[in-house]
């Protein structure tokens, strides 16, 4: 009698055993089933195709990720899509920065119009870089760009924050469509939180003051640009923060003449000379498209050549792994996104 309830006793610990093992079975079995791509957090990647930091270029982004560069990470339960790029790697044809970016595939003019919206976080930037420099430790999370012409940008969204400071500054820059040769385009910077890009160290590693109003390494803020009957409209907000608008005529410009330049631009731009106007008509007629993401500013190049765009940033030879060991690279992160086409503003 006692064998045999010893006996039943040992069995149902083994049907217990089994039992457990199969669950736990299916529990992995399952984590691993529903693995989260970018294109599960923003649902509208099939609109999009992607350059990675180190050259990978993806037309098809559905169920795609690269890790290191293009993947999901989950904070207290909150999905986010990361871009991540190293300050020197493999570049577009259009530029001499590294990008995890994102590019539509749709293109439109100004007249007809689109929408991007993003939520995001700025997680890293270059802590290498030249001071002086305005581009450095700094990276763009959105833009329009020109796909005729000049391939120039109506807009590129920034982050930057000097090595040392708590907070960045957020500032978005119209970059004119050049009338005549592009060597002599620049750039005219707004801020939107903290400072605009001229604002910049006195030596190579003396920074300005840190800004009051500005954002903090993984601190959320959203934007949203619309283009609707070719009057760029543009809307920043953060909690903790004013929400502060803008408006951009893309169809006539405001610096078709040597006497409309600003200040800001010949004190920028005077080491390099570029003094250029702009055509009477903006970008009227000429075919645009979004882009969104991380295109890393900082680069390896000498400062002494560009004092507003090479940064002198530590590449180590473009070896990714030791960029990113280093602090030389940047990192975006967003959680909501959406494009499409563009809409009368309720408050203009």
């Amino acid at each position: 009698m006692k064998k045999s309830l010893f006996t039943l006793v040992a069995l149902m610990a083994i049907v217990a055993c089994k039992n457990k093992t199969e669950n736990i079975s299916e529990e992995n079995i399952k984590t691993e089933a529903v693995a989260t791509f970018p294109s599960d957090v923003i649902s509208f990647m099939d609109e999009w195709k992607i350059l990675l930091g180190d050259g990978t270029y993806k037309n098809t982004l559905t169920n795609y990720e690269k890790q290191n560069f293009f993947y999901v990470e989950n904070e207290n339960g909150t999905d986010w899509v990361v871009y991540k790029t190293p300050n020197a790697g493999i570049t577009s044809r259009t530029s001499s920065n590294t990008r995890t970016e994102l590019g539509q595939k749709a293109h439109w003019i100004p007249e007809t119009g689109g929408k991007l919206t993003g939520t995001l976080k700025v997680q890293h930037v270059s802590t290498s870089g030249d001071a002086r420099v305005a581009a450095s430790y700094s990276v763009v999370v959105g833009q329009i760009h020109s796909d005729e012409g000049h391939e120039n940008e109506p807009i590129k969204i920034f982050y930057k924050k000097f090595p040392g400071h708590t907070k960045g500054s957020v500032f978005w820059n119209y970059e004119i469509n050049t009338k005549g040769a592009n060597s002599k385009r620049w750039d005219y910077s707004t801020a939107v939180w903290g400072n605009d890009m001229s604002v910049v160290g006195t030596s190579p590693s003396e920074y300005p003051q840190e800004p009051k109003d500005g954002i903090e390494l993984g601190e959320e803020f959203s934007y949203e640009i619309n283009v609707y009957k070719g009057i760029m409209y543009l809307t920043f907000s953060s909690e903790g923060h004013d929400t502060v608008k803008f408006t951009k005529n893309l169809l006539k410009s405001d610096f078709a003449q040597k006497t409309d330049i600003p200040q800001q631009i010949w004190s920028l731009y005077a080491s390099i000379g570029r003094d250029g106007v702009e055509r009477e008509n903006a970008y009227a007629g000429e075919i645009q498209y979004f882009k969104q993401g991380a295109y890393n500013q900082t680069n390896g190049k000498n400062p002494e050549d560009n004092i507003v765009w090479s940064t002198g940033s530590e590449t180590y030879g473009g070896d990714i792994a030791k960029q990113y060991a280093n602090g030389c690279y940047a990192e975006v992160w967003f959680k909501e996104a959406t494009v499409g086409a563009g809409s009368e503003p309720t408050n203009k």
